[in-house]
């Protein structure tokens, strides 16, 4: 078939995804219990970013004046630095809220299925919105459950208020205001410092301000610490501008997000990358110059997984999270023609991702960090099981 009659033989999709109205008793339901909230939130997932009703959400966040905390993929949906953001006081929020409205979340392990340690002891309504009916009451009862695709239930919810703001209790907004503000003022010196070796608060503190900077970029990000630490560290300002492993936490996405990304948006693409994460797929280098791709590549290499110092207590191999000792993965991409660095300090990281963006070619960028620097990610180790046999 040629291609001229290949694209006659092409069907166009009329209507791909029509809207689902909730129903008017949902509606009403959810703002009667969001009228009663005493300390409300609003958790943005990663299907709000999805549905790209942004002006919609917008509009719900700032006519209610409730705070919102952004899960990782839905960072840029309002700016990260809104004052209304709550990211910076994740833990205050989420314990001590008393009504929690999901746009597109699901409580999921993200957010520990809405219940635990996390949750804190204040008991918690649930209003949820999703397109999804088999998503209510997955974990925990939704007392307001909302079905239907989200900008319909957003501009019926923004209806339903009539411009009215709910009243909501000063000491809460100040409360979370303030722990924001504690918080990103003890942050702050952390993402400054210049040592060398680099920590992951110095590389990470580097990258948020290239990021602000450039807006416009796609950031992909995976790893274990270097994935934890950048979804808290590094804002984003706009909407579907961050790519992560989402809630399968699946690590070797990085390259092909980076391809794909590249190439459908023409945007130059930024990638923080675990070292552990990045060997899982790190070959797409090769497909990355051969195309001669906008994609900056920073490897976070501190030796290991998790941290390169660990030893290996049973035999004098290497202890299995330790990688080879000061591998250079910026000679792997200079293998294939593209552009390879070894930074060893956060200026040296700067100039490089600067002059990658800048030129758009495909760049690696061997960060050196502190073979110490990382901890286990999550605290995993806690699941594995224990012995209840006293040791002798």
């Amino acid at each position: 078939m040629d291609a001229e009659a290949g694209q006659k033989s092409l069907v166009k999709v009329i209507d791909a995804a029509p809207a689902q109205i909730p129903s008017p008793d949902s509606i009403k339901r959810a703002l009667d219990v969001l009228k009663s909230a005493k300390r409300p939130l609003i958790i943005l997932g990663k299907g709000a970013a999805y549905a790209q009703a942004d002006d919609a959400i917008r509009a719900l966040v700032e006519t209610s004046g409730i705070p919102f905390l952004p899960m990782s993929m839905a960072k840029g949906l309002l700016p990260d630095t809104h004052p209304l953001c709550a990211g910076a006081a994740r833990s205050t929020v989420l314990k001590d809220s008393d009504v929690v409205m999901l746009i597109g979340a699901r409580l999921n392990w993200l957010l520990s299925h809405g219940k635990g340690k996390a949750w804190g002891e204040a008991p918690k309504k649930f209003i949820q919105i999703d397109i999804e009916p088999k998503e209510m009451d997955s974990n925990v009862e939704i007392v307001a459950p909302v079905v239907g695709d989200i900008g319909s239930c957003v501009a019926a919810l923004l209806a339903g208020m009539d411009g009215r703001k709910p009243i909501l209790p000063d000491d809460w907004t100040s409360a979370v205001s303030k722990k924001r503000n504690e918080n990103i003022a003890k942050m702050a010196p952390r993402l400054m410092n210049n040592n060398v070796p680099m920590d992951y608060h110095g590389a990470l503190g580097v990258l948020r301000t290239i990021v602000k900077e450039r807006p416009d970029a796609i950031l992909v990000n995976e790893g274990a610490n270097t994935l934890d630490l950048a979804r808290g560290i590094v804002d984003m300002y706009q909407p579907r501008k961050r790519i992560d492993v989402g809630t399968w936490g699946i690590m070797g996405i990085g390259m092909g997000y980076c391809i794909a990304a590249a190439i459908e948006t023409g945007k130059p693409v930024l990638a923080i990358e675990g070292d552990s994460a990045f060997g899982f797929s790190g070959m797409e280098v090769e497909t990355i110059c051969r195309y001669e791709l906008p994609v900056c590549i920073v490897i976070f290499n501190n030796d290991g997984i998790y941290r390169g110092t660990d030893v290996n207590s049973v035999s004098s191999d290497p202890a299995p999270t330790v990688f080879v000792k000061g591998s250079r993965y910026d000679r792997m991409m200079e293998a294939f023609g593209g552009v390879g660095v070894n930074a060893t300090s956060p200026d040296e990281l700067k100039r490089a991702v600067n002059a990658a963006m800048d030129s758009g070619k495909p760049t690696l960028i061997n960060a050196v960090l502190d073979p110490g620097a990382g901890s286990e990610s999550g605290r995993i180790g806690n699941l594995n099981p224990q012995s209840k046999l006293k040791k002798k």
